[in-house]
């Protein structure tokens, strides 16, 4: 399993975990398309946007490896800002590639992608997965 080094460990301030620290000796939880309601509470929210920014920031446009990408977190978006970049896609392997679909993501959480938004810097991440092999 691939560790993305310099990817945020959760959002700031919160139990929101974007990474995984090691494999699961049970094998990777599979990615499904989790529905988001429209009554979700902000922080919840909030942590969509918090994943969808670091990916972004991280990998752009471009495929890349899910490895230790927490599958619960990746769920809230697969099958809309987040997609297979493989075919076949197999949603229970940590080499499953995947891709943000800007035009999705940037429909779904504007304030991503808005001109006057803030630069994502790597002081604004949690990492605290720092050190973990």
């Amino acid at each position: 399993m691939i560790k993305h080094r310099g990817f945020p460990g959760r959002l700031t301030g919160t139990d929101f975990q974007y990474v995984i620290r090691r494999a699961s000796k049970a094998g990777p939880t599979k990615i499904i398309k989790r529905e988001r309601y429209r009554d979700r509470k902000a922080m919840d929210r909030a942590a969509d946007a918090g994943f969808l920014a670091a990916l972004w920031h991280h990998f752009g446009e471009e495929p890349f490896e899910r490895g230790n990408l927490d599958a619960g977190r990746i769920s809230w978006l697969f099958g809309r800002e987040v997609v297979a970049a493989e075919d076949p896609f197999d949603p229970e392997s940590y080499e499953a590639l995947l891709r943000v679909d800007r035009k999705r993501a940037e429909a779904a959480f504007p304030e991503i992608f808005a001109p006057d938004a803030p630069p994502v810097s790597d002081d604004d991440w949690d990492d605290d997965d720092e050190g973990d092999d």
